[in-house]
């Protein structure tokens, strides 16, 4: 019988898988090829045991999971981001942990989605201070016509406890 060695499930094996990066980081809408390129593919137990709790709904077949990248850590949190591609919805989503793999908080930095009617596409940019600034477009997908009254712009900010506030 073949030996076969599986890797630990560690949150510190999950967080090799995200190379850590330098702010100012934009996200924008194919900002995840960059990654997808760049970063090997999350192995099944990491997605099972830290990414698949944190969503609202379980992913289907078709469900992609791209590690991004981490923020340098400060004690005592750690940020990672990855993106979520499944049927018409694109995202990136932000995550804070504490040094133990605990989750703070979680948010949908940016990405593209489809309601059926209108189509959201929203960027992010990640500054030195962990300020998050995202800007939102929307267009209704059955017109040509767009409407910049449909535009949002708003900040986030990570705090040093690992919660995400609004500003």
């Amino acid at each position: 019988m073949e030996n076969i060695k599986l890797k630990k499930v560690s949150f510190a094996s999950f967080l090799e898988q995200f190379p850590v990066l330098e702010p100012p980081i934009i996200l924008g809408e194919d900002s995840h090829h960059a990654f997808d390129t760049a970063n090997l593919p999350l192995p099944i137990a990491l997605i099972d045991t830290f990414i698949l709790p944190l969503e609202e709904e379980l992913p289907d077949e078709t469900t992609e999971f791209v590690a991004c990248f981490r923020l340098k850590s400060v004690e005592p949190i750690h940020v990672v981001v990855y993106w979520k591609a499944s049927l018409l919805n694109y995202s990136y989503n932000l995550v804070t942990f504490d040094q133990v793999g605990n989750v703070i908080e979680k948010r949908v930095i940016a990405g593209t989605f489809f309601d059926g009617e209108m189509l959201t596409h929203s960027v992010a940019t990640i500054d030195e201070d962990w300020m998050i600034s995202v800007a939102s477009g929307q267009s209704n997908a059955h017109s040509s016509d767009f409407s910049a009254t449909n535009n949002t712009a708003y900040q986030m900010e990570i705090l040093p406890d690992g919660n995400i506030e609004n500003i």
